[in-house]
């Protein structure tokens, strides 16, 4: 039984992610990390917790497993996988950089450095491929569909420019090229079968969503006008039907992705009348404010009681109802209503605190405190149940060169290492050393 490190505050949180069907919350910190499940809009259920790895700035839970992927401050260059139920290690890789972020699904597991990506077989850890001399990419920006079947990949395809790269990370080939922005990206992420890319640019204002493997735009959001904004969090509904941006202003937009249909009964009318001359004469406009007019609204909001932070947010369903989660830097966890009919203000159900013991409260501002570095979860997944069997050849690797290290024979002794669900990670082959 592992002991409490003591002594949290709201500046012992250095990183927030969400699992990929967004059923876990996962939170680094200088003391060590924490694992909760999502489940119950009235608690928040601590499902593990750690105090052995310190200052640690990035922790990747594979769906409801007991497979997570750790890296501390103390060893930027080294990414720890663990089987946290049984306490033990399952293997760790060096690499040439500082790791930036991590990105998990059933097939792959995708390690993002500053100028290259690393393409794992998450079955047996392999390194399959390394994408050498990408953009310069400082805030390891990158995307990965959790849709296994077809395991895209995303990540800025130049450092000046809004440009997406798009591979496919199952055929190890390049899938397409999107010129989804002007200014360079701030933000990307996948919908749960991998057939549509949300992308936001450093300006924060404008969103847009691609077909994918085409490219095509499809929809297009503006979240403001006033002012840039830093987008800290950009996610779609496990169903696809809604897209979830937060920034570090108070405001977190919802937009619903739809098509409306056409109605040419309004031509006869007034309005049809001044509606149909006022997108005529859009035509004779500069561009950008063509464009301006042509851009759908949020279709539902929500207004934060703390700006200037960074914070991670998702649309998830809980007890039967859409929910929306934010979680703030300052280490609170805040659950909303939202109305998937007629949208607007969504409502504040519950605040749940992230540190110390796992209660919920229900009034207290302790959000204005100073920003705190977190991490973007962008993917989102249909929840999948099962209870899995793994084993895995634990090794380490300095930039793909295998080195000894093999899991000790008395832990495969007692069988196979168990996660929690066979199909969220397939059963692999033990190497032989």
């Amino acid at each position: 039984m592992e002991t409490g490190g003591g002594g949290e505050g709201a500046g012992d949180i250095c990183c927030l992610s969400y699992n990929q069907d967004c059923t876990s919350l996962a939170i680094g910190m200088r003391s060590g990390y924490k694992l909760y499940s999502l489940s119950n809009v009235e608690r928040l259920d601590l499902v593990h917790e750690s105090w052995e790895v310190k200052d640690v700035y990035i922790v990747e839970r594979l769906f409801s497993s007991s497979l997570v992927v750790v890296v501390s401050h103390a060893k930027p260059r080294q990414m720890n996988v663990l089987h946290f139920k049984k306490g033990t290690e399952i293997c760790n890789y060096n690499y040439s950089g500082n790791i930036l972020s991590i990105r998990l699904n059933r097939q792959r597991l995708i390690v993002c450095l500053e100028e290259s990506i690393y393409i794992h077989n998450i079955k047996d850890m392999k390194l399959l491929k390394t994408l050498l001399d990408t953009p310069r990419n400082p805030h390891g920006l990158c995307a990965l569909s959790i849709n296994h079947s077809n395991s895209f990949l995303a990540y800025p395809g130049s450092s000046s420019s809004g440009e997406v790269s798009v591979y496919d990370a199952n055929c190890l080939k390049c899938e397409c090229t999107i010129p989804a922005h002007d200014s360079p990206l701030a933000a990307i992420a996948f919908n749960s079968t991998g057939t549509k890319l949300a992308s936001a640019s450093e300006k924060g204002t404008v969103i847009r969503v691609f077909s994918i493997p085409e490219g095509q735009k499809l929809y297009e959001f503006r979240r403001g006008m006033k002012r840039y904004v830093s987008i800290s969090s950009l996610v779609f509904s496990m169903d696809s039907q809604f897209l979830c941006a937060s920034s570090n202003t108070e405001t977190v937009h919802i937009f619903k992705l739809e098509h409306l249909p056409d109605r040419p009964e309004e031509n006869a009318t007034w309005t049809g009348y001044v509606g149909k001359m006022f997108m005529a004469a859009s035509n004779y406009l500069p561009a950008q404010v063509s464009d301006m007019m042509n851009q759908d609204r949020a279709f539902a909001t929500v207004r934060l009681n703390f700006s200037g932070q960074k914070n991670a947010c998702t649309l998830v369903t809980i007890q039967k109802l859409p929910r929306l989660l934010v979680t703030s830097a300052s280490g609170h966890l805040y659950v909303y209503n939202l109305d998937p009919q007629d949208g607007g203000e969504c409502v504040l159900i519950k605040k749940h605190s992230l540190l110390g013991s796992a209660k919920s409260e229900t009034d207290g501002d302790s959000d204005a405190e100073s920003p705190v570095p977190v991490t973007y979860a962008a993917t989102v997944a249909r929840p999948s149940s099962a209870p899995p069997t793994s084993t895995m050849t634990g090794y380490s690797e300095d930039v793909g060169a295998l080195r000894g290290e093999i899991i000790p024979e008395h832990e495969l002794a007692v069988g196979p290492i168990c996660l929690d669900d066979e199909k969220e990670f397939p059963p692999v082959s033990i190497k032989k050393p």
